[in-house]
Parts: C-alpha cells; structure tokens; sequence
C-alpha cells in the first residue's frame, strides 16, 4: 500500500524555513515590482515616506557625503536621504533587477545622485570603509544571515560612519499586538492579491514580521556584530522601529 503523500509546503512557507530562502525572496520583489510602492503606500496609511525620512534623518549624512542605500528597491529612500542632504550621492543597490527597472524609470530625468547597481547584501562589492552611512528599509527580515548581513554594512561603512535599519515589528502593547495582527495577517495579504496579485508575497511579509527579533534583540545583536552607540526608537504604536549604530 502506498503511503499518503504529505502536503507540499507553499514556497513562502519553506522561505520562512530558510529552505531557498534567498531564490524566493529575489523572485518574489520581482513580480510585485510594478505595485511596490503603491502596496507601501495603503499598507502604511501613507506613512512609509515620513518613516524613510526618519530613518534618513538618524543617519546624519555629512554634507558630500557618499550613502549606500540597501535592498534600494524603487529608491524611495534614496530620495529621502537627498531630501535630508541635498548634496550627498547615493548608491542603491538591489538583487532583485526588477525593483532596479522601475527606480531607474521612475528617476529618469528627475534625479542625477542615485546611481543604482545590482548587489547582493551579503556580498557587496565594495572595499572596506567606503561610505559614510549605510541604510536599509524593510531589508533584515529577508536576509538568509542576520549576522553576516549587519557585518557587511559595518565592512563597508567609514570609521564613525552610521548604519541606520528600518524595519517592521510586532507591538508590544496586548490588545494593538492582536488588532495589527489581524490587519498584517488578514487584510494585507487580501489587499496584495487584489493590488498586486500576489497574496503569498503578502502572506510571506506578515510571517517574516512574526517571526524577526524584537528592537531589543536586534540591538544585542548589532552590539555583537561591533557596531558602537546602538540605540533604536519606535514609531506608529510600536509597528515601526529605526536601529542606529557607529563603527
């Protein structure tokens, strides 16, 4: 008799895992390229652009200086860097060429100091020591390796420089922590089907969220890494938290 198959897991379930966790994540910005920043705006009520200047802000980018922008996506903080900083440049970078494409169309013309380039963030191609801040905006959940990931940016960052990471987390509050746990886990993945058609990458988000160390976790961890003055704040009710470290 031939034994019952078990169910095949949906591959953002096995990305979870860390089972190809990297192929799916690079699939997955991908296809939802075109609707990114549309979904980021009604996810956010709006709110994600003040957050990137918030996280720009913390970096304290000198004037000139040079800022690598990670997992850039369509660049939108890039541009929140040169709204802070009008004169610094900026590198973003993305693994997922797509998301690359429609920052390249969507800058064209407007903006001459974002350059974009293909990297993958646990291998820059950079020499140790070259910007003077490092940023990233909903980036750390999708790395395969949390440690090797803060590591590179501190590689890469100049003596005093700053590493700023934005990221969704779980409020601590009972009663919010069960409503945005309904609206992440509910609603969201609703709305990517119907936005973007694509509810597994909007099922994946929510879990990836579940799942991330909390603001003081991650700090213990950047402190591991030998990042110095580690701080974090949070914003929107606890959903939001900004990581700042000094090489």
């Amino acid at each position: 008799m031939t034994p019952p198959s078990r169910p095949t897991q949906p591959a953002w379930q096995r990305a979870l895992q860390g089972e190809q966790k990297a192929a799916y994540v690079r699939a997955m910005f991908g296809r939802i390229a075109e609707r990114y920043d549309l979904m980021n705006r009604l996810m956010s009520l709006g709110r994600d652009q003040t957050w990137r200047r918030l996280a720009a802000r913390m970096a304290r980018v000198p004037p000139g200086g040079l800022v690598l922008d990670l997992a850039t996506g369509t660049g939108d903080l890039g541009l929140a860097v040169l709204e802070v900083e009008p004169t610094a440049r900026v590198v973003g970078v993305d693994f997922a060429m797509p998301m690359l494409l429609v920052g390249q169309r969507k800058l064209a013309g407007r903006q001459q100091r974002i350059a974009f380039a293909a990297a993958d963030a646990l291998r820059l191609p950079f020499p140790d020591d070259t910007f003077d801040a490092v940023l990233s905006a909903f980036l750390m959940r999708n790395v395969t390796d949390l440690h090797k990931g803060f590591a590179e940016q501190r590689r890469v960052v100049r003596p005093g420089g700053r590493v700023v990471c934005l990221e969704i987390t779980m409020p601590e509050q009972p009663a919010f922590r069960r409503l945005f746990a309904w609206y992440f886990g509910r609603l969201v993945p609703w709305l990517g089907e119907l936005v973007a058609g694509a509810p597994d990458a909007y099922t994946y988000l929510p879990e990836s969220v579940r799942r991330f160390p909390s603001p003081p976790t991650l700090l213990r961890l950047m402190l591991a890494v030998g990042f110095r003055h580690v701080e974090y704040r949070q914003f929107a009710l606890g959903t939001i938290a900004v990581h700042v470290g000094t090489k």
